[in-house]
């Protein structure tokens, strides 16, 4: 059975989506992007600092649920632009020093709200 996902630890849902969705064995979190709690959005900050918030994002929406970096299964990053790819890839990779999730990163060409990316998961939550 299908269970929405809030944290107040992560920035609330600004449309018609949950934070994150998990049927008690996988959870699936919504694009987190560059917010902070208060809504304050880092656009103008660098693509790492963005992407170092995106990752928190999704690690207070894990720990809501009792789950860590460690859980997840796969990750899906949205670039506005390819060529930011190794400026994010570095700031990741500080997030997952050992047995990293599965992950797929693309240029979608423009990113909601006007970031840099956006970043999802597909978490082991069993």
């Amino acid at each position: 059975m299908k269970e929405t996902v809030s944290t107040d630890a992560a920035p609330a849902a600004v449309g018609a989506y949950s934070q994150a969705t998990t049927n008690g064995d996988v959870l699936f979190t919504a694009g987190q992007l560059p917010l902070t709690t208060d809504g304050d959005l880092l656009n103008d900050e660098s693509v790492a600092t963005q992407t170092e918030q995106c990752l928190e994002n999704v690690e207070a929406i894990l720990e809501s649920e009792g789950l860590g970096l460690e859980d997840i299964l796969k990750t899906t990053i949205y670039l506005a632009d390819i060529e930011d790819f190794d400026e994010m890839n570095e700031t990741y990779g500080s997030f997952f020093d050992e047995e990293p999730p599965a992950r797929s990163a693309v240029e979608v060409g423009n990113v909601p709200k006007g970031a840099a990316l956006e970043i999802e998961v597909i978490a082991d939550a069993a």
